[in-house]
């Protein structure tokens, strides 16, 4: 299943999608239509925080609303919602896995820059954008804005000390991030968080891929395009560090809840990778792909 957060007429709305990402079922209206009463979460990460009751709830509304087509209080094409993040304002930074693919190591650095063990930074809540919306180019800040597509793992179940080999089972969906990032801002302040956490530097979305419909995260293609030029292209298998590492690592002396997000790594191809540099400029249209998550695209101005 694909779930998102969307507004449709000044009104915020849980919603669940197709595979083709044509049409959305609001969760929490088509309940009140078909029962009478409301009983989901009004956010995304509630739901999720729900577990299973949350994913049969969703499936039996999905089922019914299929077969009601022609209601509007609950069945709407994409055009018609203006998409958000999935989860608008998370309750925590964004945990972002840093040198994770070896050629972009390579490309910023040189093989003594391969990390040893798990890099990890973080990017503010106030960073979040969504699909569609526009990312600020921030030229009185930086000159060096910069681009880097991942895939995104949302945490399900609340746990810590959690081994690898059951961190999947923690695990909700999948997701797409951009990890817009000043790259002069990093290298002033000699850290990451500043040059990471730009307001709208975080764009998210369009959806939240439940696991069940991922067969292997480590088996994904993944592309950036920016104004339709292919910078960066890779698969997820090319990771140094596996997603059962990212959880363990993390969730030695941190709880992880649901709702928290693991953004994984950029490979090869960022803006700065290129001699000379490729920044985005204004009206720069940058679209994150990754299999079977969808397309996330979002304007410079």
């Amino acid at each position: 299943m694909h779930f998102l957060t969307a507004q449709f007429k000044g009104k915020t709305f849980v919603g669940l999608t197709d595979e083709a990402q044509q049409y959305v079922i609001d969760l929490n209206e088509t309940e009140q239509v078909k029962n009478g009463v409301q009983t989901l979460p009004q956010t995304l990460e509630g739901c999720i925080e729900l577990g299973d009751s949350f994913l049969e709830k969703a499936a039996d509304l999905r089922d019914w609303v299929l077969t009601q087509r022609e209601a509007p209080t609950h069945f709407y094409k994409m055009e018609e919602i203006t998409l958000l993040a999935p989860i608008p304002r998370p309750a925590k930074n964004v945990l972002c896995v840093g040198k994770n693919y070896k050629d972009h190591v390579l490309e910023m650095g040189s093989e003594g820059d391969i990390p040893e063990h798990i890099m990890i930074f973080t990017k503010a809540p106030t960073s979040v954008i969504g699909d569609g919306a526009e990312i600020p180019l921030h030229e009185s800040l930086t000159s060096q804005l910069d681009y880097e597509g991942e895939l995104a793992v949302v945490i399900g179940k609340k746990g810590i000390g959690i081994k690898e080999e059951e961190a999947y089972d923690h695990v909700f969906g999948y997701t797409i991030i951009n990890d817009i990032t000043a790259r002069d801002m990093q290298a002033r302040h000699k850290q990451f968080f500043l040059g990471k956490s730009l307001d709208a530097s975080c764009p998210m979305g369009p959806v939240i891929v439940h696991k069940s419909a991922v067969n292997d995260p480590h088996d994904l293609e993944i592309s950036t395009r920016v104004n339709g030029e292919i910078r960066q292209h890779a698969r997820t298998d090319l990771m140094i560090f596996s997603i059962p590492e990212m959880i363990a690592t993390l969730s030695k002396g941190m709880t992880l809840e649901p709702g928290d997000i693991i953004a994984t790594g950029t490979p090869a191809g960022v803006g700065k990778g290129f001699n000379p540099p490729k920044f985005l400029k204004r009206g720069d249209v940058v679209e994150v792909y990754v299999e079977g998550i969808g397309k996330l695209t979002n304007t410079v101005n």
